[in-house]
C-alpha cells in the first residue's frame, strides 16, 4: 500500500502533519500492524524491540529511529512498501520546525555538517549524550508546554543523536562540571542510567569526556555553557547557551575568545581515564 496508504490513514485520523507528526507516524504504524491482527508484542518480537516502544510510537510519545522504521517495513505481513520509511523523511523536517524556536533551527544543521564540536557544559548533560528520560525531565521544568509539544522536543533532540550513529561520526570533546553529575534530575533510576550511558559514550574513539572537580573552585566555565563546531572546509562557528535565546557566534574575534575561554576550562579538567572513573562513581550512588 503505498502513497494513497498514507493520504486515507492521515484524512481518516483527522491528524494534521504540520501539526502532529509523531501522532502521524504513530497512526500510520498502528494502521499497518492492526489490519494484519498483530499486536503490539507481536511485532517488536518481529523487529527485536520491545513491544512497550512499539505502543509508544504509536501513541506518538516517542521518535522512531531509522533502524526501528527500517525493521517494521521489512516485516512481510505488514506489506508497507516502504511507506513508513517514507513517511519518516517527510515528517522529519516538520518535527524539527515544530521542536525547535526560529532562533535554535539553523544550529542543528551546523551541528551535523561539522567534524569536531568542542562542548562545554556547566549545568546539563549535552544533548547530544542525553538519554531519552532525562531529557524529558529536563524539557517538563518548561512552563506553559503541553505533553504533545514535550514529546516533539524530545523526538528532535533524539533525532539529533542520529549523527553519532554514522559511518565517520564527528568528534565530540565535551567538558562537563562535577555538578552535572550530582544534580538530579529525574528520578535516582533517570540519573543513573544517564551517567551510565554518559559512560559507555565516553568509551568511544570518536568522544571524549572530561569533567572539571568540584574542589576547583571558581574557573572561567561558570560563565556558562558553549559548543563550539569545527568543519572540513569552512571556518568555526560556535553557539552559546542562554536563558532565553541561543547566539551563534562567527566573527573571528568572536570565536578566538571561545576557543580561548575552552582552552582555559580544558586546562582545569581531570584527564581522560579520572574523568570517566568518577563518572561511573557518581552513577553507582543513584538508586
Amino acid at each position: 500500500m503505498g502513497s494513497g496508504g498514507r493520504r486515507q490513514l492521515v484524512a481518516v485520523n483527522g491528524f494534521d502533519p504540520a501539526a502532529s507528526p509523531l501522532r502521524v507516524f504513530g497512526a500510520m504504524l498502528r494502521y499497518y500492524r492492526t489490519r494484519t491482527g498483530m499486536s503490539q508484542d507481536g511485532l517488536g518480537a518481529r523487529i527485536h524491540f520491545s513491544g512497550d516502544l512499539v505502543g509508544k510510537i504509536e501513541m506518538g510519545r516517542g521518535a522512531p529511529t531509522k533502524e526501528f522504521t527500517a525493521a517494521c517495513d521489512a516485516v512481510p505481513e505488514l506489506n508497507t512498501e516502504g511507506a513508513l520509511t517514507e513517511l519518516r523523511e517527510q515528517l522529519k523536517d516538520m518535527l524539527k520546525l515544530r521542536a525547535y524556536p526560529g532562533w535554535f533551527q539553523e544550529w542543528p544543521g551546523k551541528e551535523a555538517a561539522a567534524t569536531a564540536l568542542r562542548w562545554y557544559e556547566p549545568l546539563i548533560v549535552p544533548g547530544l549524550l542525553q538519554t531519552e528520560d532525562y531529557a524529558r525531565a529536563l524539557l517538563r521544568t518548561r512552563v506553559g508546554d503541553t505533553d504533545e509539544q514535550i514529546d516533539e522536543m524530545v523526538a528532535a533532540r533524539m533525532e539529533r543523536q542520529a549523527i553519532l550513529a554514522r559511518e565517520e561520526p564527528p568528534t565530540i570533546w565535551a567538558v562537563l562540571d562535577e555538578g552535572v553529575l550530582r544534580r538530579p534530575v529525574g528520578s535516582g533510576k533517570v540519573m543513573r542510567d544517564q551517567l551510565l550511558h554518559l559512560a559507555d559514550m565516553a568509551r568511544r574513539p570518536n568522544i571524549v569526556l572530561q569533567v572539571v572537580s568540584a574542589a576547583v573552585g571558581a574557573y572561567e566555565g561558570l560563565r556558562g555553557p558553549f559548543v563550539l563546531a569545527s568543519f572540513e572546509d569552512a571556518p568555526d562557528v560556535a553557539w552559546q547557551d542562554a536563558a532565553v535565546f541561543g547566539q551563534f557566534v562567527e566573527e573571528s574575534a568572536g570565536i578566538a575568545a571561545v576557543v580561548a575561554a575552552w582552552d582555559t576550562i580544558k586546562s582545569e579538567a581531570l584527564p581522560r581515564g579520572a574523568s570517566l572513573k568518577l563518572v561511573e562513581e557518581v552513577a553507582e550512588r543513584w538508586t
